[in-house]
């Protein structure tokens, strides 16, 4: 899979920069090979990128998986911002034809943005240069560069858009709220259970530092929890335990995200 970043960016990218505005609150389209993206006004605090996939392809979380590429978003053009802030929904497990796994989405993905305005007395004006990965039979880089002045007050008919989109973020909970269990299988082996919830079938994500991989799978429900199989596969060659990993758990009532502690802390 990774060979498929091989493929030229020439080919890849075909972005619009400075797109005129498709209606007040919406960017035009900024058009690759097998995806389009663009920005959406919600309101005067409140926006999103949205990407919509050509059939068969897929981009990614902010972890992707065994290979791939996160989006990363640069909002440093726009004008009145203090701060923005991209919220990820939550993401699904992908199975490549060459065995490896991907973290992300199919069809398309709105990543709401939160964002406070330098002066709240002034509107936002919101640029954002944002790159991402398209995979289907090859893998390929894509580019948006986008502009869009947000409304003054009130919100817009995409605003509903957005707001579904982030409640598909993990809420963040802390450990002691999740009622779950940590068990040491062996020094680099793992099960974590949390209480089991109606809906559907969960998942487990794990977020570890730079150097690290930790692989999960799902296990038999036990004694009425949800399990997971957590199993330490590289680190560095000064790293050392205990280790803190992002961990998102999707399915069951509803996504959430907090951080582990591997091995269990006594």
């Amino acid at each position: 899979m990774i060979a498929r970043f091989l493929a030229t960016f020439a080919l890849a990218c075909c972005a619009a920069g400075g797109a005129r505005a498709a209606d007040a609150f919406a960017t035009d389209w900024a058009r690759t090979l097998k995806a389009e993206a663009r920005l959406l006004a919600g309101g005067p605090r409140l926006a999103a990128f949205e990407i919509r996939l050509a059939p068969g392809a897929i981009t990614y979380w902010r972890n992707p998986g065994d290979s791939g590429a996160p989006p990363s978003f640069d909002f440093s053009r726009s004008v009145n911002l203090a701060r923005a802030e991209p919220e990820f929904p939550a993401p699904e497990r992908i199975a490549e034809p060459d065995g490896s796994e991907a973290f992300g989405y199919r069809q398309g993905v709105i990543f709401a943005i939160a964002l406070d305005a330098l002066d709240p007395s002034k509107p936002v004006t919101l640029a954002l240069d944002a790159t991402y990965a398209v995979c289907e039979k090859i893998c390929l880089p894509a580019k948006a560069n986008l502009t869009l002045s947000l409304p003054e007050d009130g919100s817009t008919p995409y605003a509903a858009s957005i707001e579904a989109a982030r409640e598909a973020t993990p809420q963040r909970v802390e450990w002691r709220a999740l009622r779950a269990e940590l068990a040491s299988i062996d020094a680099d082996d793992w099960r974590l259970c949390l209480p089991a919830e109606p809906g559907p079938a969960r998942d487990l994500f794990l977020e570890p530092p730079p150097g690290w991989w930790l692989s999960t799978k799902p296990e038999p429900r036990l004694s009425g929890r949800d399990c997971f199989a957590v199993a330490l596969r590289e680190k560095p060659a000064d790293g050392a335990l205990p280790l803190n990993a992002r961990a998102t758990v999707t399915g069951g009532a509803g996504a959430l995200d907090f951080m582990l502690i591997l091995p269990p802390q006594s």
